[in-house]
């Protein structure tokens, strides 16, 4: 495990680039139960599987770019695009045994493998936020939308995977300072923001431009992008309870992007208008997502 921060970008790229990418046990397991009915497994149940799991998302996408030049003149920008371009039975050939997330860890310092599940796990409900509002909003292509979501903070989960250390001292920075931009913890540890690491390293893995640019937040602009930046920083703030103060803010933007009221919004995702004293209430009964 690296225990230092690297002096470029392009070394950083070649560290995780060299490293087999670890998925969730859980992934793994949902694998080896659908290899075991392959003739019963659709693609659609992979996808929904994959979808769930931002790495295990990373190793299709990046196994099957190379192919789409060769038999197609346009990216594969979903999972479920990649799968049927693969096959359901070389997908199982090629995804055998994957690492875990949890082995790789299990030797790892104290509250790493917390650190990355919660990172996933914050990155699993952007993306069901995503994908929900992308159909709200009648995308184009929602599954784009929710895979971008899924992606935003990959750079992160690897940071956890692969340098535990160096991911938690940015956390304590931040615990320290709550005020302090993420960007600023980033680069007071590794020299460079997560956000430039993420960037560089799906130009390597030559990952689909749309996707490279809906989890880009210079792009925020766009409706699109827009809709992926408002799920992750929804998510992210709900990490760290109902009551953060920056959640009124993310409801106010979101509510624009879907021309709902605050109110019906809050509702629809379970989450009261702030009271009087700026603190969410919390509803009688959580309501389904929009």
């Amino acid at each position: 495990m690296l225990d230092h921060p690297l002096q470029e970008l392009d070394d950083w790229v070649l560290y995780f680039s060299e490293r087999e990418l670890p998925v969730l046990r859980h992934t793994r397991r949902q694998l080896e139960t659908a290899r075991e009915n392959m003739a019963h497994v659709s693609s659609k149940d992979l996808t929904r599987i994959i979808l769930q799991d931002p790495l295990m998302a990373v190793r299709v996408l990046t196994f099957i770019q190379p192919l789409t030049g060769k038999r197609l003149h346009h990216d594969v920008t979903t999972i479920a695009g990649a799968i049927m371009m693969l096959g359901i039975e070389p997908f199982f050939k090629h995804f055998e045994n994957p690492a875990t997330i949890e082995a790789a860890l299990k030797d790892g310092p104290p509250q790493a493998l917390l650190g990355a599940l919660q990172v996933i796990r914050r990155a699993q409900q952007a993306s069901h936020y995503a994908y929900e509002w992308a159909i709200w909003r009648v995308d184009i292509n929602a599954e784009e939308v929710a895979l971008a979501a899924l992606l935003h903070d990959l750079a992160e989960i690897l940071l956890y995977c692969f340098a535990p250390h160096l991911a938690l001292e940015i956390r304590r920075l931040q615990q320290a300072d709550p005020l302090q931009r993420s960007s600023t913890a980033q680069e007071k540890v590794l020299g460079f923001r997560l956000q430039d690491i993420q960037a560089a390293l799906c130009r390597a893995w030559h990952l689909p431009k749309l996707l490279m640019q809906l989890i880009d937040d210079a792009h925020a602009e766009h409706p699109r992008v827009k809709n992926v930046v408002l799920a992750v920083n929804l998510a992210r703030h709900l990490a760290h309870g109902r009551n953060d103060p920056a959640i009124p803010d993310d409801l106010k933007a979101i509510s624009a992007l879907l021309n709902l009221s605050e109110e019906a919004l809050g509702q629809r995702l379970g989450l009261a208008l702030p009271s009087p004293d700026g603190e969410l209430d919390q509803p009688q009964q959580a309501a389904p997502s929009p």
